[in-house]
């Protein structure tokens, strides 16, 4: 970040407050979501180990398909909240029906490849003979969803922009308890079986995403702005998502590979990681929280003219990123004896998690300035420095996590890779922030 004086108390306690108010409700919708699988997972299990096997490869190839779009809330995120910086309202929620168009378009050439396709996406994860038509069958039903799935990122994205963070917390929470009850009805009810999960899991989804639909076009009606797709202005949400998604995919790269080489150290040790890695995921939602109010506050600072007022958000985000990353890791510390043995009761699997989990501790502080800053420069639209530095870190990370099997190293060694991979994302993002490169103010970037 470029030098400048310090805030004065009461430009904190705005920040505070902007922060909390944007965050805390994240959080919350952050969290609702993987409940929808583990919901699945509960009511399927009971069905039979084939039906629950075939649910978890399928929800795997479908938690992958979406996430590799979460460009889409959060490329819309920061082009909406620069519009209501600037006093657009009406171009605001323009540019948010734009991303929206767009995810429907991408969902629904997802549908036409993954309806013929999935019997072999199925067999790429080697599933038995029992779980596989369950899995093909889940996925396939499961695929209609998607165009909704991806609508409610883009239109999570709109709300997020338009600083509100509620409505996607309350939609979440909501999508949850009726996609519980479709499929206690459908499964057990109706008697549709693992079929009956997937519909469940579908009509909740695009119940989700009618009222997002809804409140959108209220306050387009209300502000007078377009519902009719518009090609240039949908050309330009694929344009500014092309570099967050190879973020994302970089990302995505760096956790397979880390579990592979987790695989390749031994039974013990990929369970051990698996479990490290869920702790991981969870610690990520407090921290991402952050981030998302990182970006709708920079996006609405620098709309609106104010680079010195994004300089002292950004600044007071990082010291929350830094405060809660350690008392992250104190509570890892502190909760080690005992989460572990809820995943394993495996003294050799205890034996690997427990000291990997000292590091993911050690690591918090590091990862709390690396979200929030990624949150920063994402709301600042700066995707394209994103994108390289995420091949940077991944140039990085790859071979310094292949090389710990060859060395005989174990879990914590990889978890060391892991740690290291952070530190470099910390410094490539720090030192942009540092540049102020990113500072372009203005409704657009």
């Amino acid at each position: 970040m470029t030098q400048a004086p310090a805030a004065p108390k009461a430009a904190r306690r705005r920040h505070d407050r902007e922060i909390v108010a944007l965050a805390v409700p994240a959080f919350g919708a952050l969290v609702a979501e993987p409940l929808f699988v583990i919901a699945d997972s509960a009511i399927v299990g009971h069905l039979g180990t084939a039906q629950l096997a075939g649910l978890g490869i399928a929800s795997a190839l479908l938690t992958t398909a979406v996430s590799v779009f979460v460009f889409l809330a959060y490329a819309t995120t920061a082009a909406v909240a620069r519009r209501v910086g600037a006093g657009d309202l009406p171009a605001a929620i323009r540019q948010g029906m734009d991303g929206i168009w767009l995810a429907l378009l991408l969902g629904v050439a997802v549908i036409a490849v993954a309806l013929p396709t999935a019997p072999a996406l199925v067999g790429l994860f080697g599933a038995s003979d029992a779980a596989t038509p369950h899995a093909v069958t889940y996925l396939r039903i499961s695929a209609l969803g998607i165009p909704a799935m991806l609508a409610v990122l883009a239109a999570t994205g709109v709300l997020r922009g338009l600083q509100d963070t509620k409505t996607p917390l309350y939609v979440a929470i909501g999508g949850f308890v009726a996609n519980g009850v479709l499929n206690v009805l459908l499964v057990y009810g109706a008697g549709l079986g693992i079929a009956g999960s997937a519909w469940g899991t579908v009509l909740a989804q695009c119940a989700m995403a009618a009222v997002y639909l809804a409140v959108v076009v209220r306050g387009a009606r209300r502000h007078g702005a377009s519902l009719r797709p518009d090609a240039a202005g949908i050309r330009a949400c694929a344009q500014a998502g092309v570099p967050l998604l190879a973020r994302t995919l970089s990302l995505k790269a760096i956790v397979i590979i880390a579990t592979a080489v987790a695989a390749r150290l031994g039974d013990a040790d990929i369970a051990a990681h698996q479990i490290v890695l869920s702790l991981w995921s969870l610690l990520s939602f407090a921290l991402d929280a952050i981030a998302i109010a990182g970006q709708a506050i920079i996006g609405r600072y620098l709309g609106a003219g104010d680079a010195q007022g994004a300089r002292d958000a950004c600044r007071r985000m990082v010291q929350w990123g830094f405060a809660s990353g350690v008392v992250l890791g104190l509570l890892v510390v502190l909760a080690r004896p005992v989460f572990v043995p809820l995943f394993s009761s495996d003294t050799a699997v205890q034996d690997a998690a427990l000291p990997a989990l000292i590091v993911i501790a050690l690591a918090q502080p590091i990862c709390g300035i690396v979200y929030v800053l990624d949150g920063v420069l994402m709301g600042a639209g700066d995707g394209p420095y994103l994108a390289w530095a995420m091949l940077i870190t991944l140039a990085v990370f790859a071979p310094a996590a292949l090389l710990v099997p060859t060395l005989g190293g174990a879990l914590t060694s990889l978890w060391v890779a892991m740690t290291l991979m952070m530190t470099v994302r910390m410094l490539t993002l720090w030192l942009r922030s540092r540049s102020g490169r990113w500072i372009v103010t203005g409704a657009t970037r």
